[in-house]
């Protein structure tokens, strides 16, 4: 089918073999598999030309890069790296990068982020399950931690976003934190990261997106499929997507692609005909692009 205007509200770019600005990625080196596979296949470049030839280059019209590497020296150095790209190609490029919210100094960090103008937000990712060591991004448990909680606060004091990526068993204590901070806007990232698909497991996940949709200020992205569901975008793909659209509306939801790390499982079009297929045809501008573009001001 012909799609609407599409802003990619979640992508990563990367160059670790030319880094030409010194970002010195070190999770994306580190050799061996990841919670999503083995990502050997896209430990190279990827720069804006091979993302917008496997997109839709015709509809695509603005996106959103979301950050990579929580061990970066100096993460600011990811936020001029796609600063640049965007600036030297004209095509439009918001960027959600990394701040360590507990960490002393977080304002001054802010301000070198912020002194991009296509600086939008943060996403620190937050997944931790105390039990399951080996699928926990987070080094400890931030929800918890004071100094990670004023950290968040900082972010409504200067217009930012947050990018929420953690799990459902997190989900209920992330919304008690959210509800007292309805100035900084937020987007679960990654359909809520339903790494449980036993029933106990999704209602787990059904009971926390829940509480999170009950916030007006919480969004949520259909992004990151193959990271639970690999290659098979069949009914338990559809099922779930209907169900986010359902809990959190048409205007919250918002489509992103999470390439290249779904590319070793997915061609770019895979998630676009799956949400076509399951939202309603009115619901789709708003869903694949007019969403993104008024969160982020794309």
């Amino acid at each position: 089918m012909a799609l609407p205007e599409i802003i990619d509200a979640h992508h990563h770019l990367w160059a670790p073999d030319t880094d030409p600005e010194g970002v010195g990625w070190v999770w994306l080196k580190k050799p061996g598999r990841r919670q999503f596979g083995d990502p050997a296949p896209i430990r190279r470049d990827y720069l804006l030309p091979e993302f917008m030839a496997e997109a839709a280059p015709d509809r695509l019209t603005g996106s959103v890069h979301v950050q990579v590497d929580n061990a970066l020296p100096d993460p600011v150095a990811e936020t001029r790296f796609v600063q640049r790209i965007s600036d030297a190609s004209g095509f439009p490029i918001a960027i959600v990068g990394f701040a360590d919210l507990a960490a002393p100094g977080l304002g001054a960090l802010l301000d070198r982020h912020m002194a991009f103008p296509n600086f939008r937000g943060v996403r620190q990712i937050i997944a931790r399950l105390e039990d399951r060591p080996e699928i926990s991004f987070a080094p400890r448990a931030y929800l918890g931690d004071a100094a990670w909680r004023a950290g968040f606060a900082a972010l409504g004091e200067r217009g930012l976003s947050f990018d929420l990526q953690l799990y459902p068993e997190q989900m209920e204590a992330a919304a008690d934190l959210l509800a007292a901070h309805p100035d900084v806007p937020v987007v679960v990232d990654h359909l809520g990261s339903p790494h449980d698909p036993s029933a106990k497991g999704l209602a787990v996940w059904q009971r926390g997106m829940e509480a999170l949709a009950a916030l007006p200020h919480v969004h949520v992205k259909l992004s990151g499929y193959a990271m639970y569901f690999g290659d098979d975008m069949g009914q338990g793909a559809q099922d779930m997507t209907a169900e986010i659209i359902r809990l959190f509306g048409a205007p919250r939801t918002m489509f992103g692609s999470n390439f290249p790390v779904d590319k070793l499982h997915l061609d770019y079009r895979a998630a676009l005909d799956l949400i076509a297929e399951v939202a309603a045809a009115e619901d789709l501008p708003q869903i694949l692009g007019g969403n993104a573009r008024r969160f982020y001001r794309v």
